[in-house]
């Protein structure tokens, strides 16, 4: 009978994916066995849904964005039980011993890996047509893919798992292999995968989902021609947009917008929520007369712990840049003062996200992992990288400032590759801040280390990646370190 509970708490809260999902208790590993609820339709999709929360459905999403800012030139944080971590992160202290770097991401994103080796080792026995076979393995496949870029992202290369039935204790794998294995999955997956906006549910993968990670994970080993090829055919797809305006765009009413292509969807329920602006509200806040639309209200959490901004970054903003406006500056707490963060070191607040009927922590706004602008602004940089600036990729850049009531450049503004370069990263920093991807963007140019160091932090090369957790060295024979820890 416990089987029978498991998977109809799955089924019946499987359309809860539309939202973040909280971590659900797995039944043992026998139960999974081919013999019984993997020959059934319903039975894969509830190990493929279970894929799906280990990878949404995690509480502290929040903290993994938040590492990928805290330890850049753009995000500070202070306060409260994160901090302790964090501030390891802000000042490149971490070592393998600090338990989120498995917690955050090498535990959750093997375990989207594990469910999705058994839904595509399993599905030669279930009984579905061949066009539902097809794609719920393309799934699994896009889903163990993108888990492992983002493992590779943090940690290099890592063990490469892709069968029930490989021995506990593997080696990493090599670079060239990791790689050509996350390309050839997406690939593989896109063929299979529904064409945008008709996935079964918001949240799950589609053609143009699997290809704009792809052009990511190109654009970040800086396999520029690749890249350049890949963000093409999303372009191609003719399916995504800019939304017109940018304040806008991550407000829980426009959410399913068509420029945000793969999102990390969430209610504002306490165990799905986007709990990013609970940490983002200073303290007391009430209302800023910026975003006169966003008002806190009792029952509303506000955590100890405060994301906030750099100066430095801060400064960079043109006042006539439109995306300037979610950058809290100010704000009126509970006593009806107004208070300027401006007035206190690197307190300046991102409101990109915010929900009105917020419940406790939990807001409803989903978190995007790739939109139409990232993937405009990652051809014209895989462009530049190939042969220099050249029209192109002035219009793509163009594209992505006029949105914002940014005047457009000219061809005559870039000397050379390295101008227009820096032109893109300053760009990507306006547009992409609070999703998590200034980390990747500065190793990606160079910057990440000589940032660091520029802020006084003692950064050394081996810190452009994680150290392995010391966990999974102790659980491993064949693991080896990561060089400098």
């Amino acid at each position: 009978m416990k089987i029978v509970r498991f998977l109809l708490y799955l089924w019946c809260f499987a359309p809860l994916l539309t939202g973040c999902e909280s971590l659900l208790e797995q039944s043992p590993e026998a139960e999974f066995a081919p013999n019984n609820v993997l020959m059934n339709e319903n039975g894969i999709k509830s190990l493929l849904y279970s894929a799906y929360q280990n990878f949404q459905g995690q509480s502290e999403i929040n903290n993994v964005l938040a590492v990928c800012e805290v330890s850049t030139d753009m995000m500070y944080n202070t306060g409260g039980n994160a901090n302790l971590f964090l501030s390891q992160f802000i000042n490149f202290t971490w070592d393998p011993s600090l338990s989120q770097l498995q917690g955050l991401v090498w535990g959750p994103y093997y375990r989207v890996i594990r469910d999705a080796n058994s839904v595509i080792e399993n599905m030669d026995n279930v009984q579905a047509s061949d066009g539902t076979k097809r794609v719920l393995t393309a799934e699994a496949r896009f889903l163990r893919a993108y888990c492992y870029a983002y493992l590779y992202n943090w940690y290099g290369t890592v063990p490469l798992r892709t069968s029930s039935t490989q021995e506990e204790d593997l080696p990493r794998a090599g670079a060239d292999e990791l790689k050509a294995f996350i390309e050839s999955e997406l690939e593989a997956s896109a063929a299979d995968l529904p064409e945008p906006g008709a996935e079964e549910l918001w949240g799950r993968a589609n053609r143009g989902a699997a290809l704009a990670v792809l052009s990511k994970f190109l654009l970040n080993t800086k396999q520029w021609e690749k890249a350049a090829v890949a963000t093409q055919r999303v372009m191609d797809l003719n399916y995504y947009a800019l939304f017109p305006v940018f304040k806008d765009l991550f407000k829980v009413e426009n959410e399913r917008n068509r420029e945000l292509i793969f999102v990390i969807p969430c209610i504002n329920q306490f165990d799905f929520g986007n709990w990013y602006p609970a940490g983002a509200m200073p303290p007391g806040f009430v209302s800023t007369p910026q975003l006169p639309e966003y008002r806190w209200v009792p029952g509303i959490q506000n955590f100890a712990t405060h994301y906030r901004f750099r100066d430095n970054f801060v400064r960079t903003f043109s006042e006539e840049d439109d995306r300037f406006v979610l950058v809290v500056r100010s704000y009126v707490n509970t006593a009806g003062q107004t208070i300027d963060l401006m007035a206190t070191v690197d307190n300046a607040r991102s409101f990109k996200y915010f929900d009105n009927n917020a419940v406790s922590n939990a807001h409803g706004n989903d978190l995007p992992i790739v939109r139409y602008a990232d993937i405009l602004l990652s051809r014209a940089e895989a462009l530049n990288e190939i042969d220099g600036p050249n029209q192109e990729a002035v219009n793509l850049l163009n594209e992505v400032r006029g949105r914002s009531s940014l005047g457009g450049f000219d061809l005559g503004d870039f000397p050379d590759k390295e101008a227009f370069r820096d032109a893109i990263l300053r760009e990507r920093g306006w547009e992409f801040f609070s999703e998590g991807k200034r980390r990747e963007d500065l190793i990606r140019h160079g910057k990440f280390i000589s940032s660091a160091r520029e802020r006084g932090v003692n950064a050394d090369d081996h810190h452009l990646v994680f150290p392995i957790p010391q966990s999974e060295v102790d659980a491993n024979a064949l693991m080896v370190q990561n060089e400098g820890y």
